[in-house]
């Protein structure tokens, strides 16, 4: 599949819909991918859970502020065993709920793996470092793993937000889950890069302009293969270049 290394860790970024009709649907394409990597290769998917996060900052659709005080209170706790992804694709959810998958402990972006590096990837991932070098993002990259964009563009590439991370002095915004904790459910808030995927799709272009990504079709959709530190590091110095500086924070 685009020549997935055997034996390595896979991040791959999903649309079924967009390969068309698969025989054995999401099972077929997660019994592929495991295939293509072999039994020493580890498979990562992104598990976000974007309904469990601050209600004032819905957008799609919004909620009238008068919920918002009710979804604060009432708003499950995150579980990583039973708590499904959203807009992640049914790929996605189909590797979470794999026999052997391990799931990162994160209530908004967490990550699920299934192979022998599974633990090291979701192992660790911070509350406050979402998608930064304490997140499964960051042990890609130590771990020298590569990207899969299978029918999904790189306005889906989270590994691009790893190097918003890496900016000196990215803006930073207030946000809020419920959480499981030693005295039980609890409503909790932290302060966290402010991401901005805006600009994710011409960072892409860019980066495919060098040669980075290996593009080919996998049943009706265009995919591409890449290195994650190649694409993360290029991604560093685009943003540097072209993003307009973020005043310090006093």
């Amino acid at each position: 599949m685009l020549g997935v290394r055997r034996g390595s860790v896979l991040l791959v970024h999903s649309s079924l819909k967009a390969l068309g009709w698969v025989c054995g649907g999401p099972v077929a394409v997660v019994q592929a991918l495991r295939d293509s990597l072999g039994q020493d290769g580890t498979l990562v998917v992104p598990t976000h859970t974007p309904d469990n996060t601050d209600p004032a900052g819905w957008r799609h659709p919004p909620v009238p502020e008068s919920w918002w005080p009710v979804i604060r209170a009432h708003m499950p706790a995150f579980d990583p065993a039973v708590t499904p992804s959203r807009w992640m694709g049914v790929v996605a959810e189909t590797v979470r709920t794999w026999p052997g998958a391990r799931r990162s402990d994160h209530p908004q972006v967490s990550f699920a793996a299934v192979g022998p590096a599974a633990e090291a990837v979701v192992t660790g991932h911070r509350l406050e470092d979402m998608l930064g070098e304490h997140s499964p993002l960051g042990a890609v990259y130590r771990l020298d793993g590569d990207v899969l964009l299978l029918g999904a563009t790189h306005g889906s590439n989270t590994s691009l937000h790893l190097a918003e991370y890496r900016l000196p002095d990215p803006p930073r915004r207030r946000e809020g889950s419920a959480l499981r904790t030693p005295a039980g459910r609890s409503w909790t808030r932290w302060e966290d890069v402010d991401t901005d995927e805006s600009d994710f799709d011409q960072i892409g272009d860019a980066f495919d302009s060098t040669g980075g990504a290996r593009v080919g079709r996998v049943g009706g959709a265009e995919c591409r293969l890449m290195r994650q530190r190649a694409l993360v590091d290029f991604a560093v110095d685009w943003l540097t270049a072209h993003r307009t500086p973020h005043p310090p924070q006093r």
